[in-house]
């Protein structure tokens, strides 16, 4: 099932509005911002919105950390560290399933996507 979410069905990226653009533009020139562990052994899909029928923008690769903005509530999804319906903004217009990135918690790390 992981393998099905991690395929296409796991990690999500959502359309950013103007405001929330220019805020994670913002964030990414900051040399300083955490980053965090997808899973081991996982490609995850990164998504226009926060859901599995969002389309997919690209798929990272294997042993990559990423930046999380900020976070947004969307689809359930189940993954390697639980399950949830928190999902990453790591970049404008991307997101990734939350339970697919080791954020240390189970709940918000970071402020809530607009």
């Amino acid at each position: 099932m992981a393998m099905d979410e991690q395929t296409g069905t796991t990690t999500a990226q959502t359309d950013a509005d103007a405001s929330g653009t220019t805020d994670v533009e913002a964030l990414a020139a900051d040399d300083d911002v955490t980053r965090y562990p997808i899973a081991p052994g996982y490609r995850v899909n990164v998504r226009r919105g926060p859901g599995t029928q969002y389309g997919i923008v690209r798929t990272l690769p294997y042993g990559v950390k990423v930046a999380v903005y900020c976070q947004k509530v969307g689809e359930r999804v189940t993954g390697p560290y639980g399950t949830s319906n928190i999902w990453d903004n790591i970049a404008n217009g991307q997101f990734v399933a939350d339970a697919y990135v080791r954020t240390g918690s189970d709940g918000y790390i970071a402020p809530r996507c607009d």
